[in-house]
């Protein structure tokens, strides 16, 4: 009699180990969503100057740290190197939330309206012969231009028949041993005399020189088939609609703020007003710091 009995308290006893480890388990599950509810994940690059790097040094660190502070939360990061596959494995890998900077209708994710707009730019020393104001200058003739390859720079290279004048530079860098302000300093040292590079890497590292250069917004080329300017957005995954929401009110209200650290990071902004472009444009846009 006594077997049966002892049978009922040891079923007892798993189906009470049972219940405890599924509690454990949905308290384990609830403290880790309440975790992630009290992060705002960013997809970043963890050595990509002015945007972002793991010392927080770029001015979309400042914008995560801004925002983060809007929503209650702290931003947290999953590193990644910004380039081809960025997407794919940070945001579509559900690692991260937010990428902090792509084109406005950027079709691989679901843009947030634009922050800012940006433009290419020519770079020269101001103490120089190369002065340049359009593509049409003279001075462009006998210039060194350097021109990251695949840009639309380059495509102006060709239009306006000054191929044999570029300095080519690599689009895809090994950030080990390069870095995206290379073509700044090289106008700088006199080893090119005119760089045709994206607004916001030239007004952050012309900055930073000891001898004054020169940031001057290109003019747009008629017919040329492709824009030197471009509106910047944050973008979220494609289904994630609330996100989105949330932070273009958060982009709304604190533009302000925005504009300072854009402005604090040198970064050229293009006037005009801001809008984002609805989900049915979607003609394949390429971000600039992904082609």
């Amino acid at each position: 009699m006594s077997f049966p009995r002892a049978r009922l308290r040891s079923r007892r006893l798993v189906l009470a180990l049972t219940l405890l480890a599924a509690s454990g388990a949905v308290l384990a599950g609830g403290a880790s969503a309440q975790g992630r509810a009290n992060q705002f994940r960013v997809c970043a690059d963890p050595n990509n100057l002015p945007y972002s790097n793991e010392q927080l040094e770029g001015f979309e660190n400042k914008l995560a740290e801004l925002i983060a502070k809007e929503l209650g939360a702290r931003p947290t990061y999953t590193w990644w190197p910004d380039r081809r596959g960025f997407i794919r494995n940070t945001l579509r890998a559900n690692l991260c939330d937010v990428v902090m900077g792509v084109p406005n209708g950027y079709d691989q994710v679901r843009w947030t309206r634009p922050y800012y707009r940006s433009t290419y730019v020519f770079v020269y020393a101001r103490s120089g012969e190369f002065r340049v104001r359009s593509w049409d200058d003279p001075v462009l003739r006998k210039a060194r231009i350097g021109v990251v390859a695949a840009t639309p720079p380059a495509d102006a290279m060709i239009r306006k028949g000054l191929i044999q004048n570029v300095v080519s530079y690599r689009l895809t860098i090994d950030l080990t041993t390069e870095y995206p302000g290379e073509i700044v300093d090289h106008v700088a040292a006199g080893k090119i005399d005119v760089a045709a590079i994206w607004g916001p890497v030239a007004g952050y590292f012309a900055k930073k020189h000891s001898v004054p250069l020169e940031v001057v917004p290109v003019s747009e080329i008629p017919g040329l088939g492709v824009p030197f300017s471009y509106e910047i957005s944050m973008g979220v995954r494609r289904g994630d609609r609330e996100r989105q929401a949330q932070l273009d009110e958060i982009l709304v209200r604190k533009e302000p703020e925005i504009r300072r650290i854009l402005e604090d990071y040198g970064v050229p902004l293009v006037e005009g007003p801001l809008a984002r472009k609805p989900d049915e444009v979607k003609r394949g846009v390429v971000g600039e710091r992904y082609q």
